[in-house]
């Protein structure tokens, strides 16, 4: 509740508005009362507005702060783990030793899909984008598990976020082996799930993969720092379609569809793209002139961030994991990742970019990582997709769980008024 307001005055009349504090973050002013008045606020993009409230991620990008459920994400990052961390963005609270060991079994458990799912990758081209495809087939799991679809059972919802939490990364690499035209490989119980997902990528028929820890657990931070972000595009997505009464594959789907938009999950893809256009040390300085000119349109990717004004909490950790992969890859004289590291030094000894804030940030790193781990740039914005899940899930569930109305936006009208067809 709150014993502030603030005062509107509009055509003569003031209206008082109430005023909420959270516990962290700006104040809001509840304009809920506008409709009454006959007026609307005017928000394009949603950047002044809060939809919704949310007790599971709160960001303070001045400060650079990235909180999961009150814990920093540099603590997670450093002492927890992928699934750990599933189970704290859904429940709300760490889990105990025998709550730890049930979830992980329970999540080993679910990670087979139905057979019958598998024939669905053949109705699609083998050069198709993986995500166009993750979207069909995360969208079909409904068809399979619609005998616990009453979502207004907690019960029926912990199994769709087992069911989620368990198949993402084996859907995710079964995309990746369509497009090769290579077996599916089927999950390992005795795996963890990093391992896991490596081990369906890369291992075939004829051999398995070795899994190197080093990248088993770079592989794991990953997953963990996109896990979720609070409430950016896809997640708002995802509550909006949820607020439908939308089954949670269908609104995890739609979440994919927004993810895949370039100014959303696509940046790491950008940063490689980027680099492929440098193509040689020799031309950094070039590129870097060109970053600097306002006149000119090429933009250093991976660099600064809409959300974060001074640094990027996550890409500290980032940073590490990178130096952690590439060294025990060795792979320092790879042509791109040579480029990324001269990028990274001028961005962080630069006078231009220190004094823009132009710092490199995670999309930076994961792209260098994924791409020293061997995993193709199309299938990085597949493993965002698959990172996030369990955010957009958490959302979803704490939207359902509670009071919600369908989303409805208001718009600022300026088509034509009322006019007559005419007459023949």
């Amino acid at each position: 509740m709150t014993d502030k307001n603030a005062k509107l005055s509009v055509g003569g009349k003031t209206i008082e508005l109430p005023i909420f504090s959270g516990t962290e973050g700006p104040d809001v002013i509840d304009v809920r009362g506008l409709v009454a008045e006959g007026v609307f606020t005017y928000d394009p993009g949603f950047m002044s507005t809060a939809a919704c409230e949310s007790k599971i991620t709160f960001i303070d990008g001045d400060n650079g702060i990235l909180l999961h459920r009150g814990f920093p994400i540099e603590q997670l990052a450093e002492s927890s783990d992928y699934l750990e961390l599933c189970f704290l963005l859904l429940h709300g609270e760490l889990p105990s030793k025998e709550e730890s060991e049930n979830f992980r079994a329970t999540v080993q458990n679910h990670t087979m899909v139905h057979d019958q799912l598998t024939h669905f990758f053949n109705g699609f081209r083998r050069d198709a984008h993986p995500m166009a495809v993750m979207c069909g087939v995360v969208g079909a799991l409904s068809a399979f598990y619609h005998d616990s679809m009453d979502f207004s059972d907690q019960d029926h919802r912990e199994i769709a976020a087992f069911r989620l939490i368990a198949k993402m990364p084996t859907l995710a690499a079964m995309c990746y082996k369509y497009s090769l035209g290579q077996p599916f490989m089927y999950p390992r119980n005795n795996l963890n799930y990093a391992e896991n997902f490596l081990h369906m990528m890369f291992s075939t028929p004829c051999g398995d993969y070795e899994i190197n820890p080093v990248i088993a657990r770079a592989m794991d931070r990953i997953f963990m720092l996109h896990a979720d972000h609070e409430q950016n595009a896809s997640t708002s997505t995802v509550r909006l379609a949820g607020s439908t009464g939308a089954n949670p594959f269908a609104c995890i789907a739609s979440g994919i569809a927004a993810l895949w938009g370039p100014a959303h999950g696509g940046a790491n893809e950008a940063v490689l793209t980027m680099l492929e256009e440098i193509g040689d040390e020799a031309h950094i300085d070039t590129f870097i002139a060109k970053a600097k000119d306002k006149n000119d349109p090429f933009r250093l990717m991976g660099f600064g961030h809409r959300v974060y004004k001074n640094f990027d909490p996550r890409a500290k950790v980032m940073r590490q994991t990178c130096d952690e992969v590439l060294s025990v890859l060795g792979k320092q004289d790879d042509p791109l990742l040579k480029i990324a590291k001269r990028l990274e030094q001028i961005a962080l000894e630069d006078q231009y970019f220190i004094d823009r804030k132009l710092y490199p940030n995670v999309d930076f790193y994961s792209g260098i990582i994924l791409r020293a781990i061997g995993i193709p740039v199309s299938m990085f914005t597949v493993i965002f997709a698959m990172s996030r899940t369990i955010g957009w899930f958490a959302h979803w569930n704490e939207m359902v769980s509670g009071n919600y109305k369908i989303g409805r936006p208001r718009q600022l009208y300026t088509g034509y008024s009322k006019r007559d067809y005419p007459s023949k």
